[in-house]
């Protein structure tokens, strides 16, 4: 039975099942793509893990980015001149 991969974004925050040596366990997602940058909560330190390693460790997803799915309106609207 294949074990479904969750779908993540940038700014994520993730647990993942082993700890950091600094003792944390909580990631920001930096990056997205064959790799999955990511920066440790406590200590700062960035790190790259193959996407399928990736799956292997990740245990939960804490806290989604605040930008998944909505418009925060930057953009000009379709047509429309700025100005």
């Amino acid at each position: 039975m294949a074990k479904t991969v969750p779908e993540i974004h940038l700014d994520d925050m993730v647990r993942l099942r082993k700890p950091h040596p600094c003792g944390g366990y909580e990631w920001r997602i930096v990056r997205l793509g064959t790799d999955i940058g990511l920066v440790c909560t406590t200590c700062g330190r960035r790190v790259l893990l193959q996407r399928g390693k990736f799956n292997k460790r990740l245990k939960t997803i804490i806290t989604r980015a605040s930008t998944h799915g909505t418009d925060s309106g930057d953009a000009p609207a379709a047509g429309g001149k700025e100005g």
